[in-house]
């Protein structure tokens, strides 16, 4: 454990210099929902992303540095230098939802004292609901990448990972035209009351389960490259 705690302290390091990028992306999202207030809901989704993808750089750090070699030299295993970059990408998402729903909360207060017109009802259920959806969308990437970088190393891994992207958006995409072209006699009311009763609880497994899979396929890759 103390290994990972040190791990996690390199990483953070290395990201210090990433506060300014993200304060202006947030200072962005600020300006942006004062004047379209159907953005300020939307925030959990852009912040979570923004960290979510922030902590990725921290393998094209390793990668320049061979930090590889380094850490090895010490008394770890593959298998923890796998497990503390979930753990940095798994707890920055959160972060990044806490935050986002945070900001969500102060800037339509503070908007709506300026702008007495600003009428943005948030519903906190929705704002849940959005949060864990920017997650898992977020995961879902870094679930494809993570073990791309692995198999690839840093920038090849990047080019796999929108190669792959695209697949699932175009397999996505096309499902959707199918069943809207075709007349399969699909109930979307009762899909959708089902959604809206168990959505949260699905969200949240699928995105762990995810995670795992990704975190077990790393692993393999990772210490198949000591062999």
């Amino acid at each position: 454990m103390n290994v990972i705690k040190g791990l996690l302290k390199k990483d953070l390091l290395n990201l210090a210099s990433y506060k300014q990028s993200l304060l202006v992306i947030i200072a962005f999202l600020a300006i942006f929902s004062a004047f379209n207030k159907g953005m300020v809901q939307f925030m959990p989704i852009a912040v979570s992303t923004a960290m979510g993808m922030i902590v990725l750089s921290t393998f094209n750090y390793d990668e320049i540095a061979k930090a590889d070699s380094f850490i090895l030299s010490f008394p770890t295993n593959r298998k923890e230098v796998v497990k503390e970059k979930y753990i940095l990408v798994i707890n920055s998402m959160i972060l990044g939802g806490i935050i986002g729903i945070i900001l969500t909360i102060v800037f339509n207060s503070l908007i709506r004292m300026v702008n007495p017109e600003f009428q943005v009802i948030i519903e906190y259920n929705s704002l849940l609901m959005t949060t864990l959806s920017g997650i898992f969308g977020i995961a879902l990437v870094e679930a494809i990448q993570i073990p791309s970088i692995y198999k690839w190393g840093a920038e090849k891994g990047r080019i796999q990972m929108f190669i792959l992207i695209f697949l699932i958006i175009a397999i996505i995409v096309g499902g959707v035209f199918l069943f809207s072209h075709l007349e399969l006699g699909i109930d979307l009311e009762a899909i959708g009351n089902f959604l809206s009763n168990y959505g949260l609880i699905i969200l949240i497994i699928t995105t762990m389960v995810m995670l795992y899979i990704s975190y077990k396929i790393s692993c393999k890759i990772y210490c198949k490259k000591s062999e």
